[in-house]
């Protein structure tokens, strides 16, 4: 029987509940990780129609997390980003994203930018799922078809991000 969209939503809001801190999220991380397995929820949730290249499936009203269906069909090699007061679990369906995780060089100011460069360079593949805490700094890059699940601590739409930039362009 397929795992659906209101039993996700139901288990996270339990683990969260459980334990708001970082071993709630890592519960959460296991759930995704189980309907990243679940064919019959991706292909119900996770379709170019809907998804491209973000909409959000499910947003609780008590606790205020989202949960996002993301799907990119062309190369999409995002910019170095936190989630500003939010935090967030990427969880791969289908292809691949090598994430990059940053570290600061230069705390920015005012109108400057904090300037970051590249800490850890990983692989995630169908059915990894990662959790992003407040002000964890990574970067996506997709070469091909993705279809992937992101729980947002809160909607990301309004949650204003950090102004962050590459200390140097990333070597191609």
């Amino acid at each position: 029987m397929a795992y659906t969209l209101e039993q996700l939503s139901t288990d996270i809001r339990n683990a969260l509940k459980a334990d708001p801190g970082t071993g709630g999220k890592q519960e959460v991380c296991k759930l995704v990780a189980k309907v990243l397995r679940d064919e019959a929820f991706a292909a119900k949730h996770l379709t170019a129609d809907q998804c491209k290249p973000r909409k959000v499936l499910y947003e609780d009203p008590e606790l205020g997390f989202c949960i996002c269906g993301h799907v990119y069909e062309k190369p999409a090699h995002g910019s170095p980003h936190d989630h500003g007061s939010s935090w967030a679990i990427y969880g791969l369906a289908e292809g691949d994203t090598e994430m990059t995780d940053w570290r600061i060089v230069r705390k920015g100011q005012g109108a400057e930018p904090t300037l970051v460069e590249p800490e850890r360079v990983y692989v995630m593949r169908p059915g990894d799922a990662h959790f992003y805490d407040v002000g964890v700094i990574h970067s996506p890059k997709r070469d091909g078809l993705t279809r992937l699940v992101r729980i947002e601590g809160a909607n990301l739409d309004h949650v204003k991000r950090s102004n962050i930039k590459a200390a140097q362009p990333a070597q191609v």
